[in-house]
């Protein structure tokens, strides 16, 4: 196939070879190097020919049928399709400024790192800044927030601020909110901590890069929940990482495989009390093999606890952070969910070994995040709001799944739905694929998020993530309508 003479195939180092070669492949249709009606080999002619096997090449191509880039003729072969998704090809072609160009100064192509070239391979779609449709999974209830005090919080702090706090500010971030912080999650988390050992940092994604900047070398190995948060294997493959996929099953993380994949690995991500995106909670035998492990293996144990509030039957779980003797853990904490994603305000709650050297270097990438919403989510925490927010949304997630459970109740879905978070997986039946159903989801004015795209290695089940937290009792009804139709037009 001329296309791997003109354009080799190169993998990205620590991107998966089904999908290093799904994205060549990709790419070649949309640039025109592979035309519509064209004949691809054989499974078996391209994995030889590119010393890979079979199974990788079937993995690519299935990947590119259901998003619609090839089509198999019974008896005939596996053409490139002649009318190609619309959306998908707009999507890798985000519009640039007129007086912009995609060449580098010397009229070639830039030229990116091999961890850049990595990181780029596993982003996900960007955000369009648009009130999501149904039924996006990450979606908070927007439409309840009260955004009239904080309005108020606002402007009071920007008129009270002292000219001091226009200067530059401490790295650490805004010691009020940092109190107030560590006395909410010493109660609602079980978190022991300090002040002094939180650094505010903007957002989740922010957290990872810095602990993954401060904490891996290249080459060095680091675990991650399969399938799990991309924004983590994204910050991991920037710096390098070699990344070990762990499966979850129904306790969470299964601590027994990555002890025997990969005994020396040097930091593991996960999510423990609600996992992403399975929903499940990992078993407290597991939280203390996995911190047993940790203490001797000297690693790092990342806990994202990024939606912990919400759990609508019992109180919220203790972090694995509060059962650590061994400061072996580093917690993530996130306002996107609780209150709004725009937000861009989390916290890291560091061992104290590590406080100092993550300041300095934190200082080096951009000195401390903005002030003026530090202080007034200050404000928000210290006078009760916060508190008042989180008792009204729980009772709020608990009526919308309610009722989404009853409105999908008669859907060709396996719901799997915990009291906790604001979004559920749905299974699908056999023989249906997730990324086709999402592909076509927009004709039904839907937004639907599939499990794949989470997952490093093949799943032998596909299903979808699903949303109800940023929908009310209308919009889900007539949603859980158009995703019947959807799904049994397939």
């Amino acid at each position: 196939m001329t296309i791997f003479v003109n354009d080799p195939f190169y993998p990205a180092p620590d991107v998966p070879l089904y999908r290093a070669l799904y994205l060549h492949l990709r790419k070649a249709i949309l640039s025109g190097a592979l035309k519509g009606g064209l004949k691809l080999p054989a499974t078996r002619t391209l994995a030889e020919e590119l010393n890979l096997s079979r199974n990788t090449v079937l993995n690519a191509y299935r990947q590119l049928s259901a998003e619609g880039y090839l089509e198999s003729i019974d008896g005939s072969g596996t053409f490139v399709s002649k009318e190609l998704p619309d959306l998908l090809l707009t999507a890798p072609h985000p519009e640039a400024p007129e007086h912009s160009t995609t060449k580098g100064p010397a009229g070639g192509q830039p030229h990116f790192s091999e961890r850049a070239k990595a990181q780029i391979a596993a982003a996900l779609a960007p955000s369009n800044g648009k009130l999501p449709r149904p039924f996006l999974s990450e979606a908070p209830a927007l439409d309840v927030f009260p955004y009239k005090l904080w309005s108020r919080l606002v402007i009071r702090q920007a008129r009270r601020l002292p000219v001091n706090t226009y200067a530059y500010q401490d790295s650490a971030g805004y010691r009020p909110l940092r109190e107030a912080i560590a006395a909410h999650v010493a109660v609602s988390r079980q978190v022991h901590c300090q002040a002094e050992q939180i650094m505010i940092v903007p957002g989740s994604q922010g957290a990872l890069d810095l602990a993954a900047r401060m904490l891996l070398d290249p080459g060095d190995t680091v675990w991650l929940e399969d399938p799990g948060y991309p924004g983590a294997r994204g910050a991991f493959l920037g710096a390098g990482a070699n990344i070990i996929p762990v499966p979850v099953d129904d306790e969470g993380l299964v601590v027994s495989s990555g002890i025997s994949q990969a005994p020396q690995a040097r930091l593991v991500y996960l999510t423990p009390s609600h996992q992403f995106p399975l929903g499940v909670t990992m078993s407290l035998s597991r939280r203390l093999a996995l911190l047993d492990w940790a203490k001797h293996a000297n690693a790092y144990l990342l806990e994202d606890d990024y939606d912990s509030e919400f759990r609508f039957g019992t109180r919220p779980l203790a972090a694995l952070q509060g059962l650590d003797d061994a400061d072996r853990v580093i917690y993530i904490g996130t306002f996107s969910k609780v209150l709004f994603p725009s937000l861009r305000i989390g916290y890291l709650i560091l061992p104290p070994a590590l406080v100092d050297p993550f300041m300095k270097v934190r200082r080096q990438i951009d000195v401390h995040t903005a002030l003026l919403e530090q202080a007034v989510l200050a404000d928000f925490i210290t006078e009760g709001h916060f508190t008042r927010h989180l008792r009204r949304m729980r009772t709020l997630y608990a009526e919308r799944r309610k009722l989404f459970l009853e409105a999908t109740q008669g859907l060709p879905l396996e719901i799997h739905s915990p009291e906790a978070g604001i979004h559920c997986v749905g299974w699908l039946p056999d023989g249906l694929d997730d990324l086709s159903v999402a592909r076509k989801a927009a004709a039904y004015d839907l937004e639907l998020t599939p499990i794949s795209i989470f997952s490093i290695k093949p799943l032998t089940r596909k299903g979808l993530l699903l949303g109800y937290g940023g929908y009310n009792a209308k919009t889900i009804r007539d949603a859980a309508h158009r995703l019947e139709a959807l799904l049994r037009s397939m």
